[in-house]
Formats: structure tokens, sequence, C-alpha cells
């Protein structure tokens, strides 16, 4: 969320996201950092630094967002709810109230459902009508019956949206969740984000050896490689539409801004749907 608050500061047209609500979601301390990247050179610094722990993740962090976005738009009228696994301080439940009273719900761990109620209620007053937050533990709760206790409906076509979750959990957290969307209706659309195995395991670092040390063995655990992923999805019902890796990302939203930017093979964004 601070890479797309960040982004706002870009003209319209030079912008890989736009999402005005960001920064309002972010904590004060990091609005003021925020705050500080207005000028172009800052921008870039922060970029720079960013690509120094792993070389392309502002392209990847910034781009899965959009693409997000893009698909939801794509999807219009045949969904009738939107699942956000995973919500964190995300805003896309929020600009989704704006247009649409389909409903939302976040789903999250409960400390962090917590703290987000309370930046809604800071930022927007009040928790809108359609959105509904949701307290889970993905490696041992039951995700459609947690659902369905807030007013989920398996008949509803549903949009799952699973961004930056997989790589923090355990390979039977991640299996336990797609279990959980077995029973979603036909037609049901779902975008995750995955990270490589191979990183996972150290075989490959993708120019990112920072982040490895710092993330992996302590808070990723989950990897999947292109060629597994069509199968994974299979085993749950789901067929896979598309996945988009760096070069997917760069032509559809870097090129057109005419930024001189790279993306990251480390992270991939997946859509698939529900048979």
């Amino acid at each position: 969320m601070l890479l797309a608050a960040v982004e706002q500061h870009e003209p319209p047209s030079r912008r890989l996201v736009d999402d005005d609500l960001a920064a309002a979601f972010l904590p004060a301390r990091i609005r003021w950092l925020v705050a500080a990247t207005r000028p172009a050179l800052l921008r870039k610094w922060v970029i720079a630094a960013m690509d120094r722990s792993g070389p392309g993740l502002w392209v990847n962090l910034t781009c899965r967002k959009r693409f997000i976005a893009d698909r939801i738009d794509e999807a219009g009228e045949n969904i009738d709810a939107v699942v956000i696994l995973g919500a964190g301080l995300d805003t896309l439940a929020y600009r989704l109230a704006r247009r649409t009273r389909i409903p939302v719900f976040e789903v999250d761990q409960a400390v962090n459902v917590a703290r987000k109620a309370t930046t809604v209620r800071r930022a927007l007053g009040a928790l809108p009508l359609s959105v509904r937050l949701v307290a889970l533990d993905f490696e041992r709760d039951d995700l459609l019956t947690t659902l369905a206790e807030h007013g989920y409906r398996t008949a509803f076509r549903t949009f799952f949206v699973c961004e930056g979750v997989t790589q923090y959990l355990t390979e039977a957290g991640v299996r336990r969740t797609m279990e959980g969307l077995r029973p979603a209706a036909p037609g049901s659309r779902l975008v995750f984000t995955y990270v490589h195995r191979d990183f996972i395991d150290g075989k490959n670092l993708y120019g990112s050896q920072r982040l490895y040390r710092r993330v992996v063995k302590k808070l990723w655990h989950f990897g999947l490689q292109p060629d597994q992923v069509a199968d994974f999805l299979a085993e749950y019902g789901w067929r896979l539409i598309e996945q988009a890796g760096p070069e997917q990302l760069l032509q559809r939203y870097v090129e057109p801004t005419g930024r001189d930017l790279d993306a990251s093979d480390l992270e991939w964004s997946v859509y698939a749907e529900k048979l």
C-alpha cells in the first residue's frame, strides 16, 4: 500500500496504479514518508532502494493491483460478490463500494481485521454497508463456513482475490484455502499471486539475495513454478485463464507510461475460472 500511495504522486499518465485511498489507509508515520516523495527525485530514490532489495519488485507489487482491478472490471455484472483473502490495509473493497452494492468480504487474521476496522473509521468515518470484515486463521479455520457466518452464499458467483498471501502460508494452509473454495459457484473467478518455488528453495535468487535472507525460512514458505499452476488449479476445480509474469506487466502497464522500469520474474499473478 505504501508503493501504491507513492505512485499517486506521479502524473496520471505515468502511474502504474490508481488508488486515491492508499495514503489515507496507512499509519501516520508512513503517510509522512509518502508525503516526502512528492519530488520526483525522491520517488526515484525510493524506487531504486526497493529494487536493491528485490530487482523489479516495485513493478510487480504495484502492477499486480492493476491486474486485479482490470480483471474485476472485465467480470463486471457476471459476479455477485467479492472476497479478498488476506486483505491487510488494501483499499479495493472501499473503492468498489463507491460504484457497486455487491457484498465485499475482507478476510484476514483477527488482529488485522481489528486494525482495518480502526483504519476505516479514521479514514472514511464508517464501514460501508456492502463491506464485511471476516476474521479467519487460514491455517486452521474453514473458509466458506466462516464466510457463511457473515452472509456469504455459495450460490454467489464470486471474485476471489488472494494478493501477496500464498507465500506466507504453509503448503497445507494454501491447500486448505483452495479446498475451501471448491464449493464456489461455477463462473466464479480467482486471482492469486505466487512466488517461484525455486526461490523458496534457494535454487534461484533472481538477484534478490537481501530479500531471500530477510523472508525465506522466517516468513515465506509456499511457492509454485509457472508450469505447475494449471494442474494445481485443476485439482480444485478451477481452469487457468491467464498468468501474468514480467513480460506481461511491462507490456501492459509500464511501457504505456514511458517509464524505464524492470519487472521481476520472482512473482507471478494468476487468473482462473471455476468450472
